[in-house]
């Protein structure tokens, strides 16, 4: 499905104010919960703007199991 930047901007306006339904030209979306409308924000991302790949950061922890006390 092809996305609008449009469509794009509603949707995370709606986000932002904190309702479920989006009008965008002479359309109207209303979504279920907001868990569902930020998986299509980030589906949308990712078709809209394919160069820019999320960036996730792990940071390692270890333990060699010496115990104070």
């Amino acid at each position: 499905m092809a996305y609008t930047k449009e469509q794009y901007e509603a949707l995370k306006s709606s986000i932002a104010q904190g309702t479920h339904s989006v009008t965008y030209g002479d359309k109207t979306v209303t979504y279920r919960s907001l868990d569902e409308m930020k998986g299509i924000v980030w589906l949308m991302k990712a078709k809209l703007f394919p160069d820019k790949k999320p960036t996730r950061r792990c940071f390692a922890s270890f333990d060699r199991g010496f115990h104070k006390g």
